[in-house]
């Protein structure tokens, strides 16, 4: 590279600005990754790299690594005027040089610590930082220009969420690296239909077993897979094959290993020093302090990293509820209330909103996703309405409930039948994704088809039943990978998806449902325009407790845009049962779940019904319906 930078008052060299150090301390820079961590550049003819970290309780620092022999005095840095932030220019050095930090602090201990923004990382669990460049050259410029439709609320989005060490592996076990997942998994998300892949923290992570949320490197892929530009080059294949990629990102907390972020300068510099607000109580993790300007500033930085320098299209954040409450998972004594007596973390509000600001100031097309487990209100409205600013929020509600009904056996789901219609009284007050995710597939809790009630046949008929009335109902669409296989027991991430299963009928139907689903999702304006506020569903039938039964439409914003969603939650099959409907004339069946293709009993309508002039549910003409055992159907007047 050639000549970078600005220098200081002494002659020596520096990135940072006056702007910079300004913003820093103001809590309000979003790219520190352009001025901190290691920066190969070119001083006085000579090529190198330029170290710069932030360490304000250090009395010393230097930088080693394998080019100095991990000598704490042969490369000692110096403070960047009083701005805690220390510097040094090492000649020689290049890319893929390791390195770490040892810093001597006032508080006594002396300590060696990884880069906060390396780039690049060892392969856990080796811990050092590498020196690593990011340059690398696009091909998704067409994805990029038009990305701003595909991300709109009125737009379909069916995610595919991805653990990538376990989606598919080598023969003998081994992670498939990033270059040649990349192929693979464009092309089966295409073929599914799928609109985005969704991935679990790629952000570095020393233990695998955490699935990526106890991070360390806020600003480095993980390395099990391969380099920073292998990473890159996944997200642009998926691009270039229309497929956006959204990254689960973690500001809520972050790893206690020794050389992450954790008393970094020997002081609690990112996390709270008070365990109880320092600690996170259900993880045991260290939580950021949103207090504090300069870590507002890091992770602002990394957030819009991730967006800029690697191509994501959206952001989801992890445990949201934690940030906003101080007493989440602690008991009385165990917290410390705000300065108004209140338990709202009032600082990580405004953080939140801060982030928001920022991300859809500057990409205006892409997503924020909050995983917010509680009522907390308007979290996916504007901040200007005093909103948290998301673009939208995971229903955790729908989630639990959803599950808790489909997982009664059928003579007892018509006491339980409220489960079902409860979300429609909240579904308009947030802007939803409907998500069938990973956390419900671990820790005990089985499989989705081992939630099942019933025999195998009637496992399977429930699970296409309740993955249809997920596509039925309002809202984005989220399924975490392997949902579509069936596979009997709970997701293992050391060891690849069961594949294997697809010899099989039932498993193999159930795929092909998946894909008729998300077709027909993105096929059917009426399916997905009005997902969000506006939302366009209509009850026709939502009290039918003892048949177990609903009916409702989904309206789009064309002229005879709907479709009747009807769905018979018993393994009975009901003979002429009538729902009303807005339209005489045919009404042709898009979809039944019960159809042979997906190894269902092959009950249905043969294709279509004629509506006739009888009043049923405030309607004009009806239908007369069969409706099949744990069957689903989706119709549309022609």
């Amino acid at each position: 590279m050639g000549e970078r930078g600005v220098r200081n008052q002494d002659g020596t060299p520096t990135l940072l600005t006056e702007e910079d150090l300004w913003l820093f301390a103001e809590g309000a820079h979003r790219r520190l990754y352009e001025v901190l961590g290691a920066h190969l550049v070119t001083v006085g003819g000579k090529a190198g790299t330029l170290f710069s970290v932030w360490a304000p309780e250090a009395e010393a620092v230097s930088v080693v690594g394998d080019f100095n022999g991990w000598h704490g005095d042969r490369n000692p840095m110096r403070p960047h005027r009083e701005s805690g932030i220390w510097e040094c220019f090492v000649p020689g050095v290049g890319r893929g040089a390791l390195y770490k930090y040892h810093l001597v602090s006032r508080h006594g201990p002396r300590v060696l610590k990884a880069d906060p923004f390396a780039f690049y990382c060892e392969v856990p669990p080796r811990s050092a930082s590498v020196v690593w460049d990011l340059s690398y050259r696009w091909g998704d410029a067409p994805w990029l220009r038009e990305r701003g439709r595909r991300h709109a609320l009125d737009a379909p989005i069916a995610i595919y969420e991805v653990h990538l060490g376990s989606w598919r592996r080598m023969d003998d076990g081994r992670y498939l690296p990033y270059r040649e997942l990349a192929p693979l998994l464009a092309a089966y998300v295409k073929e599914m239909g799928f609109t985005h892949v969704e991935f679990l923290p790629v952000m570095e992570h020393p233990y695998y077993g955490s699935w990526g949320y106890q991070t360390t490197g806020y600003f480095a892929p993980t390395s099990r897979y391969g380099t920073p530009q292998e990473f890159m080059a996944l997200v642009d294949h998926l691009h270039q094959r229309g497929i956006g990629v959204i990254l689960d990102w973690v500001p809520s907390h972050f790893a206690t290993d020794g050389h992450g972020l954790g008393q970094f300068d020997g002081s609690h510099l990112y996390e709270h020093a008070d365990p109880r607000r320092g600690i996170h109580p259900d993880w045991g993790s260290y939580t950021f302090n949103y207090s504090r300007h300069e870590v507002r500033s890091f992770l602002l930085s990394s957030a819009l990293f991730w967006l800029e320098v690697y191509h994501a299209d959206g952001l989801r954040l992890d445990a949201v509820a934690s940030m906003l409450y101080l007493d989440y998972s602690r008991k009385a004594g165990e917290w410390i209330p705000n300065e108004r007596g209140g338990r709202e973390d009032l600082a990580a509000i405004a953080f939140l909103r801060q982030l928001n600001e920022a991300v859809y100031g500057e990409h205006p097309d892409v997503q924020t996703y909050a995983e917010e487990s509680t009522a907390w209100p308007m979290v996916s409205r504007p901040t200007s309405m005093g909103g948290l600013g998301f673009g939208l929020k995971w229903d955790m509600g729908w989630m639990h409930d959803t599950l808790l009904y489909m997982s009664k056996d059928p003579i007892h789901r018509k006491h339980h039948h409220d489960r079902l219609t409860f979300r429609m009284l909240y579904a308009s007050h947030e802007n939803f994704v409907l998500p069938l995710s990973h956390d419900e597939v671990v820790h005990g809790k089985g499989s989705l088809v081992g939630k099942m009630p019933g025999d195998d046949w009637q496992k399977f008929a429930n699970l296409r039943l309740l993955l249809g009335y997920m596509y039925g109902s309002a809202g984005k669409k989220l399924l975490f990978m392997g949902g579509e296989l069936g596979p009997w027991g709970e997701w293992d991430h050391e060891r690849t998806l069961e594949w294997s299963l697809l010899e099989y009928g039932p498993h193999r139907g159930l795929q092909r449902w998946v894909a008729d689903l998300n077709r027909l999702y993105r096929s059917e304006p009426a399916l997905h325009a009005r997902d969000c506020g506006d939302i366009g569903f209509q009850w026709v039938e939502p009290n039918d407790a003892a048949s177990s039964v609903v009916a409702f439409l989904r309206w789009g914003r064309g002229e005879r845009e709907v479709v009747l969603v009807v769905g018979n939650f018993t393994p009975v099959v009901r003979l002429g049962y009538r729902v009303g409907v807005p339209y005489p004339g045919r009404w042709g069946e898009l979809l039944n779940s019960d159809a042979t293709d997906y190894s269902g009993s092959g009950q249905g309508n043969l294709g279509g019904v004629e509506a006739e002039p009888i009043p049923g549910q405030g309607f004009a003409q009806s239908l007369s319906l069969t409706l099949p055992p744990l069957g689903i159907l989706f119709l549309k007047p022609a």
